[in-house]
């Protein structure tokens, strides 16, 4: 009867039913309202034959370095790499979100790709979306490559964070690193840097990062792509050195009670 459907009882049994679980907040279920496993720094930026792209493999819960092999840095179709600092569960949402976006895309078969800039557009919608629902999701992203053009191979490297902040720059941090590696690179970026020297100066970037960020851990990888299609290298260590005497005795000549 209707009476009974708006008691909620069951037609069968007559038993009411139950009420619906809620959150123990009392509102809806939320998930990643504050960022849990993170991963720190990535630093990008352009060289004479396309795009490079390097952060550590540590992941962090809270402040404690919990993971240590975690690959922050994934290629997305045929011409864009992509990397990802903050929330590790976020990033892997936007991941999936990414390969519902090149199948579909792919399946067009119209003989035309998504390139690094589409996709770059595609994931500030993303983020800004996210952001104006109160729910974002917790990531700064870094997108570069290459894709043909009607003027050659044209590079493209940029990024957007959790609010939907985004440009397009020659080359970019995310983390710690916008502080400590975008200063080295506006010193010492050229357009015109080989693979080897973009590989060496990418290195010092991270081993400033290493020192002087508690976040990071001696274990990069580096990324690579240019017209020719993306290369993701195995993670490996930087030789340091730790017998700098500020190192030693941080604390000596300091101001304070501490």
């Amino acid at each position: 009867m209707a009476w009974e459907q708006a008691m909620g009882f069951h037609a069968a049994g007559g038993r009411q039913a139950p009420p619906p679980v809620a959150a123990a907040g009392g509102g809806e279920t939320q998930r990643t309202q504050y960022p849990y496993v993170t991963g720190n720094s990535v630093i990008a930026f352009k060289y004479k034959d396309g795009v490079i792209m390097a952060c550590d493999t540590g992941a962090s819960y809270g402040s404690t370095l919990r993971y240590k092999s975690v690959e922050r840095i994934k290629t997305v179709g045929k011409h864009s790499l992509i990397g990802a600092s903050g929330e590790f569960s976020d990033f892997q949402e936007i991941l999936r979100y990414l390969d519902e976006l090149t199948l579909s895309d792919h399946m067009w078969d119209d003989g035309n790709s998504l390139g690094p800039k589409e996709i770059h557009s595609y994931l500030t919608r993303v983020m800004y979306n996210r952001r104006n629902k109160f729910d974002p999701l917790w990531n700064s992203l870094v997108l570069g490559g290459v894709k043909r053009g009607p003027k050659g191979d044209e590079k493209y490297l940029g990024m957007v964070n959790m609010i939907g902040t985004h440009f397009e720059e020659n080359h970019v941090a995310t983390g710690f690193g916008n502080h400590m590696a975008i200063p080295i690179l506006r010193d010492e970026w050229r357009e015109d840097l080989t693979f080897e020297e973009a590989v060496k100066l990418v290195e010092k970037c991270l081993l400033v990062l290493l020192y002087r960020d508690r976040s990071s851990i001696n274990k990069f990888q580096i990324a690579k792509i240019t017209a020719e299609g993306s290369t993701i290298y195995q993670p490996y260590s930087l030789k340091t050195y730790w017998g700098f005497s500020h190192f030693e005795n941080p604390s000596q000549g300091a101001i304070g009670s501490w």
